[in-house]
C-alpha cells in the first residue's frame, strides 16, 4: 500500500524577545474591554503561528499558548476557548495532508469488512485508530463533564514538560525503529491511544505523547509520527468542536477567530510536512533537550511569580 509523501517544508519562524516588549503594548492588548481592531487581528496571526507550530510538533500547544498569551497580556481577549477555537486550522491541515492516507484507510477498511478480510492492513490501521480514540474521548469527557474541572496550571504544565522530555528520551533510546507502516497492528492504535490518553494533562503535548508511545513499541521515527497524526485526527476535531464552540458566541470576535484559524492552518500544514521530512534523517533529541528546558524555564517563571 502506498503511502502518501511529505510536501515542501518551510522554515519555522521565531518570536524574538523584542516582540514580547513591542507588541504587548499595542492597542488591543492585555484588556478584554480593548477595542477589537487592527492589533487584534496581528494577535490572531501571532497565535495561529504558535499554535500550528506546536500542535504537531512535540513540544506543546498548549504551553505555548499560555506563555504568549500570560506574558503578552492577552488572556483577557484571548480565552483558553479563543485559543480552542483557532485550533480548528490544526484540524483542518491535518485532514488535507493526509487525505490520501485517509481515503485509501477508510475505501480499505469497507472492502475488507465486506470480504471479511481482518488482516487487511487498512482494516487493521482503521481499527486501531478507533480503539486509540476511545480511551482520550472517554476519559476527557469523564474529566469536563463529571469532574467539571480545569487541569491547567503553568505549574503542571512546567512539570508534564520535563517529564515527557525524559520519556521521549527514554524512547528514543530503547525503541528499536524497525518496524514501519505495513506492519501496524490493532494493538498499536490501542497503546498509542493511552499516550493520547495522557496529553489530556496539559503541557504533555499530544503529538508529543502519542510519538513517544509509537517510538516504544518500535516504529520507525517517521512511521511513528505519521501514525500520530493519523491517530489523532478523530479526538483533535471533536475535542476542537467541543472546546471552542463556546468563542463562537463572541460575534465581535469571529473576525479575528478566523483569521487566526486561517494562521493556524498555514503554519500547521507546513509543519506537519516538516516534521516528517525530518525525522527521516534525524533522531527526537532536539525536541527532548528544548522540552527540558521550556519546563525548567517555566518553573523558575513559576517560582518567580511571572506566571499564575
Amino acid at each position: 500500500m502506498a503511502w502518501s509523501n511529505p510536501v515542501a517544508i518551510a522554515d519555522i519562524p521565531t518570536l524574538g524577545h523584542f516582540v514580547s516588549h513591542t507588541i504587548a503594548g499595542l492597542p488591543g492588548s492585555g484588556t478584554a474591554s480593548a477595542e477589537i481592531g487592527f492589533f487584534t487581528w496581528v494577535q490572531a496571526v501571532i497565535l495561529g503561528i504558535v499554535q500550528g507550530i506546536t500542535e504537531f510538533l512535540p513540544i506543546s500547544s498548549t504551553a505555548h499558548l499560555l506563555i504568549f498569551t500570560d506574558i503578552l497580556g492577552w488572556k483577557a481577549l484571548w480565552t483558553k476557548e479563543a485559543t480552542d477555537a483557532i485550533q480548528f486550522g490544526s484540524v483542518v491541515a491535518v485532514v488535507i495532508y493526509f487525505w490520501q492516507d485517509i481515503f485509501k484507510i477508510v475505501t480499505g477498511a469497507i472492502a475488507a469488512f465486506r470480504a471479511k478480510d481482518w488482516q487487511r492492513e487498512e482494516w487493521k490501521i482503521s481499527v486501531g485508530i478507533i480503539v486509540g480514540t476511545i480511551p482520550a474521548l472517554a476519559v476527557g469527557l469523564f474529566i469536563k463533564k463529571v469532574l467539571n474541572v480545569s487541569l491547567e496550571s503553568p505549574l503542571l504544565i512546567a512539570a508534564m514538560a520535563i517529564i515527557m522530555s525524559l520519556l521521549l528520551a527514554l524512547a528514543e533510546k530503547i525503541g528499536s525503529r524497525k518496524r514501519n507502516f505495513d506492519q501496524l497492528e490493532v494493538k498499536d492504535g490501542f497503546l498509542v491511544g493511552l499516550g493520547q490518553m495522557i496529553a489530556l494533562l496539559p503541557g504533555a503535548s499530544r503529538s508529543g505523547s502519542t510519538l513517544t508511545a509509537a517510538l516504544l513499541l518500535g516504529l520507525e521515527r517517521d512511521t511513528a509520527a505519521r501514525f500520530s497524526f493519523l491517530l489523532g485526527i478523530p479526538a483533535l476535531t471533536i475535542a476542537t468542536l467541543v472546546q471552542g464552540k463556546d468563542a463562537l458566541g463572541q460575534h465581535d470576535m469571529l473576525l479575528p477567530l478566523l483569521i487566526g484559524t486561517a494562521s493556524s492552518f498555514v503554519f500547521s500544514y507546513l509543519s506537519i510536512a516538516w516534521l516528517l521530512k525530518f525525522l527521516r534523517n534525524h533522531n527526537t533529541w532536539g525536541f527532548v533537550w528544548y522540552r527540558l528546558a521550556l519546563g525548567v524555564a517555566l518553573l523558575i517563571a513559576v517560582f518567580a511569580g511571572q506566571l499564575k
